[in-house]
């Protein structure tokens, strides 16, 4: 009787296909980290609201930065501490604002991938957001947007998704890790078995970093009887924050 494979032997996982031979990644997916607090490691620490005490407290992270640590210019170092000192005045999600890539992806909400044989969608339940993977003949944006313009190709058993054209107003998370109007995104969607993904994305924005970087983390499929996106539009959770100001107060 032949012996189990060690798991160095283990052959690789193979997905199952779709009707013209790609990997099939349908599904909804979900990170399970604290990715969305702090990309780099960090200890736990008190919350921006006293009276809520532990309810939102900054939970502790191992980080999912490539060598722990992201490679700010100078300059734009100082920016960073800025953004995060001032964090809830700043950061686009607690304005609702779409959340851009690949922050969209580890934010703690799940997203649904939706695949054909011409494009690839990938739905988020986080205030709605929406983005299409071209995967023909590689396109050019007509405009900048907030999820910017997404060109796909497969390399074997891994979707690779170069993203352009994204707004500068997008953070990567509640630290204030930042970017300019120069982002450039590379993701790895690879399948490691038949309910998990391994997600990667190379970032590169010379205006704001001093090379490349790179994030890494496992997406688990959520297997719930009834597992499917919710309406989580927040907008109007972020009214008064944005317009109540602006509401004309009666007159006396």
């Amino acid at each position: 009787m032949a012996a189990w494979p060690s798991p160095a032997q283990a052959p690789a996982y193979r997905a199952p296909r779709t009707a013209d031979g790609k990997p099939e990644l349908s599904g909804i997916w979900q990170a399970l980290n604290t990715a969305d607090w702090d990309l780099e490691g960090h200890a736990a620490a008190a919350g921006p609201v006293p009276s809520l005490g532990a309810v939102f407290a900054k939970p502790p992270g191992p980080g999912v930065v490539e060598g722990d640590e992201i490679p700010y210019l100078p300059a734009m170092a100082a920016k960073k501490k800025e953004n995060q000192t001032n964090w809830l005045k700043l950061d686009p999600e607690v304005k609702c604002y779409l959340p851009g890539v690949p922050r969209a992806t580890y934010l703690p909400y799940p997203f649904q991938i939706v695949q054909s044989q011409n494009n690839i969608l990938i739905s988020y339940e986080y205030a709605g957001a929406v983005r299409v993977i071209n995967m023909g003949a590689r396109t050019k944006a007509p405009a900048d947007s907030w999820m910017g313009w997404s060109n796909g190709h497969w390399e074997g058993e891994t979707l690779v998704v170069d993203v352009t054209s994204q707004m500068e107003d997008t953070w990567f998370d509640r630290s204030g890790n930042f970017h300019s109007d120069a982002l450039h995104v590379v993701e790895r969607y690879t399948p490691r078995s038949a309910d998990t993904l391994n997600y990667e994305a190379t970032i590169e924005d010379p205006k704001v970093f001093s090379r490349p970087w790179k994030i890494s983390m496992p997406l688990y499929r959520r297997l719930e009887k009834n597992a499917r996106l919710l309406e989580y539009k927040c907008p109007e959770f972020a009214e008064e924050l944005l317009y109540g100001p602006l509401r004309k107060k009666p007159s006396n």
